[in-house]
């Protein structure tokens, strides 16, 4: 099984944890990463996530993140049909980044693109090319 993370998704350890829902996310985050440790699960990156990674505006958090790089199998850069892909997916109402992000997880043959957007997961929802969801769905649906 290959995975895709967005940013959001990559930061949510980060945030404040005194809601349950940000707590929950940010454990079903970290039990993902063992996983992924774990070699049990594929993490796949993109250039999408080194960009929007690279204006992170704290330094900690970038340089953590970053290192994920070193564990994915697969790491997609922009080609015309990613483009024209992601395009498509803007079509859907989705914002342009995730457009992007989507369009990468798809090149990289992903299963999930985990996020923690709740519109980015409700826009691609019967979307026929990958399935988006939220970390802590994931763990409790597919895991």
């Amino acid at each position: 099984m290959r995975i895709y993370l967005d940013n959001c998704c990559f930061n949510r350890p980060f945030d404040n944890q005194t809601q349950t829902r940000m707590r929950l996310e940010a454990e079903a985050k970290l039990e993902i990463q063992q996983r992924i440790k774990d070699k049990k699960i594929e993490l796949a990156w993109s250039y999408m996530v080194d960009y929007e990674n690279q204006v992170n505006p704290f330094e900690e958090r970038r340089e953590v993140i970053a290192r994920w790089r070193s564990a994915a199998t697969v790491d997609i850069e922009e080609t015309e049909h990613l483009l024209h892909q992601a395009r498509q997916i803007a079509d859907r109402g989705v914002r342009a980044k995730d457009a992007l992000h989507i369009a990468c997880a798809m090149a990289a043959e992903c299963d999930f693109l985990l996020t923690t957007d709740d519109m980015m997961c409700k826009k691609m929802q019967g979307f026929g090319g990958i399935t988006v969801m939220n970390p802590t769905q994931f763990i409790i649906e597919v895991e």
